[in-house]
């Protein structure tokens, strides 16, 4: 990460048009539980949203003052910036079924 922010993904379709999905998942720095939640976020959406996500990576090692725009206090924390309402799920995103219900991309089952 090279100690930056950065955002990767895919737009819905052309390169102009905005992404359905904006996550944004907070880490702090290369530990185990950070790269186990890049992975899992990149499997989650690879599998359930296709084409029309965007992540950005935001190390907090690096850029701490941007953790209290999204209220940040505990990492890694997942935030759903898009579709509304926003939501947040922390953890290394390892329980893909709690991560879908989180999301909402699946159904709460009791």
């Amino acid at each position: 990460m090279n100690g930056k922010a950065f955002r990767e993904g895919m737009a819905s379709s052309a390169a102009t048009s905005a992404p359905a999905w904006v996550l944004r998942l907070y880490i702090a720095g290369q530990t185990p539980k950070s790269l186990a939640a890049i992975s899992n976020l990149h499997r989650i959406c690879g599998e359930h949203l296709a084409d029309k996500y965007s992540i950005e990576v935001i190390d907090l090692l690096e850029h701490p003052q941007l953790a209290e725009g999204d209220k940040i206090i505990a990492i890694p924390t997942l935030v759903r910036k898009l579709p509304q309402p926003i939501r947040k799920i922390i953890g290394d995103l390892s329980d893909t079924e709690k991560t879908l219900v989180g999301l909402q991309l699946k159904p709460k089952t009791d």
